[in-house]
């Protein structure tokens, strides 16, 4: 992070970005440039509904995807990669497939192209992914050498998924200025291993700007199966924008009270970006933010439907015994939660996620503080 007293600022990017309706068409092209024997990694429901419409190279090898992007599914890829003598990995499906495909590829020293067939998350462009394990709970970040050498979006394909993906993948870019802003404040290290950008930071303001003007409408044309202007620039925010602003600015808080939050089974059942959601309410409470932002943060979660609740996340009453256990984890020492200013304790997380939980519950009761 440092050469002698000078800061090294760092960022990193995919080596294409490209986006729009029936994007897709130019994967052909895009697979010819970087390998001539591709393994395509895909889920059961892009298997099923998408690569029957695609013309992809006569000996390409499709490889299913297990449901978990852990260690003996990993294996298990890595596996058809070396049998198949592939040259060139593409991942396809939503973000456990896509960090399975960089994870692969990048042990395997290949070029991979990514296709996300939904806006759930900012991983696509990334050149890092989570490994759990096989039931589902967090195990570690995975760091590749390089970000994906192509990242490419089909907004048409995007608009055909369930609305709930589009709206988990704003959650999760909700986190990125906050987080931003916390690992800025206290001269923290991004996940480049250097320091923010300004590109990077005002990436991730303009990732926020962007949810808040256009996430409302982009639901609607979600809802719809239609693209629409407003669509695509939430795609590029739940995509590149917070796909950049993390990496390339630091993750603090709220990713790393998602991974808590793994610790209770019943959490494992809502998607990465809504944990994420909490995760950056809990962030706002931990931080002592002022009380204008607090209700700004609230009200675009309530107005599209992201988790302000235990509730909403799979915590009923009978599963409060376990926040304890989820703080704890969330403070483990490698977490990123360490970013933010001053002094991070369990019972700090503990008393954040109590008030977050209650603010959502005394504002779906109309009692506005």
């Amino acid at each position: 992070m440092e050469s002698g007293n000078r800061e090294i600022f760092k960022a990193a990017f995919p080596g294409k970005y490209i986006q729009g309706e029936n994007a897709i068409d130019q994967l052909p092209d895009l697979i010819s440039l970087l390998g001539s024997s591709p393994i395509t990694i895909a889920s059961p429901t892009v298997m099923r509904d998408i690569l029957p419409k695609i013309t992809l190279p006569a000996n390409n090898v499709y490889s299913g995807f297990g449901g978990e992007c852990c260690e003996s599914e990993l294996q298990r890829i890595s596996n058809v990669i070396e049998t198949n003598n592939a040259d060139i990995v593409i991942g396809m499906g939503g973000g456990k497939v896509i960090d399975a495909a960089k994870i692969v590829a990048d042990r395997a020293g290949l070029p991979v192209i990514i296709v996300p067939t939904i806006a759930s998350s900012d991983a696509p462009c990334s050149g890092c992914a989570v490994i759990y394990s096989e039931d589902g709970k967090f195990e570690s970040v995975y760091y590749q050498k390089m970000n994906p050498e192509v990242v490419l979006v089909d907004s048409k394909v995007i608009a055909m998924a369930p609305v709930r993906f589009l709206l988990a993948g704003m959650g999760d870019a909700l986190a990125t200025w906050f987080e931003a802003s916390s690992c800025n404040r206290s001269k923290s290290a991004n996940e480049c291993g250097g320091y923010s950008t300004l590109a990077a930071m005002n990436l991730a303001g303009l990732c926020y700007d962007i949810l808040l003007e256009y996430g409302s409408a982009a639901k609607t044309a979600c809802e719809n199966n239609i693209v629409t202007p407003a669509l695509d620039h939430v795609i590029e925010a739940n995509i590149l924008l917070s796909g950049i602003g993390f990496e390339s600015s630091g993750l603090a808080a709220a990713h790393s009270i998602h991974n808590g939050l793994t610790a209770i089974p019943e959490t494992r059942d809502y998607y990465h970006g809504e944990k994420v959601a909490f995760g950056t309410l809990t962030g706002l409470h931990l931080n002592d933010a002022p009380i204008e932002e607090i209700e700004e943060v609230y009200s675009f979660c309530e107005e599209l439907g992201l988790p302000t609740t235990f509730a909403e996340i799979g915590i009923n009453s009978d599963k409060m015994a376990l926040l304890p256990d989820a703080a704890r984890k969330a403070c483990q020492p490698q977490e990123s939660i360490h970013k933010e200013a001053g002094i991070i304790s369990p019972d700090k997380v503990l008393n954040a996620l109590i008030a977050a939980d209650a603010t959502g519950r005394k504002r779906k009761n109309r009692l506005i503080f």
